[in-house]
């Protein structure tokens, strides 16, 4: 099962209306679809999902990494050797999904030569998750719009709520009006994407400490050190570090170093095993976890939803698996369906993707 090719393609579907969130908004998917093929005749596929104003990728970037630095390292290792896989992709700094998606597209490999899904190589513990849905910058009428038709329409029933504009005039607000229109049964978090300062953050909290929100996520820069310890100290809700922990060592440096009590798992950046690593810290040191979402398509949420069912700190709580929602489209062959607010894995080897070569085609922005 050595590695005989590595493919980057790049893709783009059009989003149904811009996502706006306070480090950007995005109108276009502009993923990178990425597939490894062996000797034997076994290819694995995974979804890389650029985001330069988080990681500094592109899709430009990405695909230059993999043809001209990753692909030649790779080629002859066999699928198995997953650690010498890591060791060459880590002698290149940074290019977290470009990595990630190599990562997963190889376990897609070795499900397939397994005869099995990669959410029983990876742990097995079930077969669904329950979906959370990001709610992002809008009116405050159009959002409770927005959350009102997908609890109604997919039976989801929490909510991640993008904040991080004027925090006393409009996110306080909204996050009052979504709790009072949903009711005291839905669950809500919130999300500033490094939007607020520390302080802002405090009284947005304690302004809003009666809507009973399970987290806080992000509320203000990672380089903000001795302001985000002395928010957290005080944070009346877990503090989730996602953009401030991207890797192993990162996640040891916010949680030992005070500056969260939780970690969101994001398999496009950390791929499975990075992301196995992340976990077994956090439940080493008894602290929540939660499946965040990189933006994915549908071929990046059903590497979020194999990994997060694997496991029973992942699997406790809601993943972000329904950004694929607000695509106008998608390369799969059977889209994904949530129903009764939860996701399955896909039946099968692998992580049961299957492409649609008619819809790549149509989408690939290569030809």
């Amino acid at each position: 099962m050595k590695i005989a090719k590595v493919e980057a393609i790049p893709f783009a579907i059009p989003y149904r209306k811009p996502l706006k969130f306070a480090s950007g908004e995005v109108h276009t998917a502009n993923h990178v679809l990425v597939r490894v093929h062996t000797d034997e005749g076994l290819s694995g596929i995974a979804e890389a999902p650029p985001r330069p104003y988080t990681y500094g990728e592109t899709q430009e970037s990405i695909i230059a990494v993999i043809d001209k630095i990753f692909a030649p390292q790779l080629l002859g290792l066999s699928a198995l050797e997953r650690e010498a896989v890591h060791e060459r992709l880590d002698r290149t700094i940074g290019n977290p999904t470009a990595k990630a998606a190599l990562d997963m597209a190889l376990w897609d490999i070795l499900g397939h030569a397994a005869g099995m899904p990669v959410c029983g190589l990876l742990g097995g513990y079930g077969d669904r998750m329950r979906v959370s849905h990001m709610v992002g910058f809008a009116p405050a009428d159009l959002m409770v719009a927005e959350a009102q038709r997908i609890r109604e329409v997919h039976g989801i029933t929490v909510f991640k709520v993008k904040v991080g504009r004027q925090p006393y005039t409009e996110d306080v607000a909204a996050c009052r009006v979504l709790r009072e229109a949903l009711g005291p049964n839905v669950e809500l978090y919130i999300d500033g994407n490094r939007g607020w300062s520390a302080s802002e953050a405090a009284r947005a909290l304690r302004e809003m400490a009666d809507l009973g929100l399970t987290f806080a996520e992000e509320l203000c820069p990672a380089d903000d050190v001795l302001g985000r310890r002395w928010l957290v100290a005080q944070s009346p809700v877990p503090f989730i570090a996602d953009e401030s922990a991207t890797r192993p060592a990162e996640v040891t440096r916010e949680l030992l170093g005070g500056s969260a009590t939780a970690i969101s798992i994001k398999t496009a950046r950390t791929g499975f095993t990075a992301s196995q690593r992340v976990l077994h810290q956090c439940e080493g040191l008894g602290v929540e976890v939660v499946m965040g979402n990189q933006i994915d398509g549908q071929i990046g949420t059903l590497c979020s939803v194999a990994f997060g069912a694997a496991h029973r700190s992942t699997a406790r709580r809601a993943g972000e698996l329904s950004n694929f929602l607000d695509m106008a489209d998608d390369l799969l062959t059977e889209p994904l369906v949530i129903e009764d607010g939860t996701l399955r894995i896909r039946e099968g080897t692998g992580l049961g993707i299957d492409i649609d070569p008619d819809k790549l085609a149509r989408y690939r922005q290569d030809t």
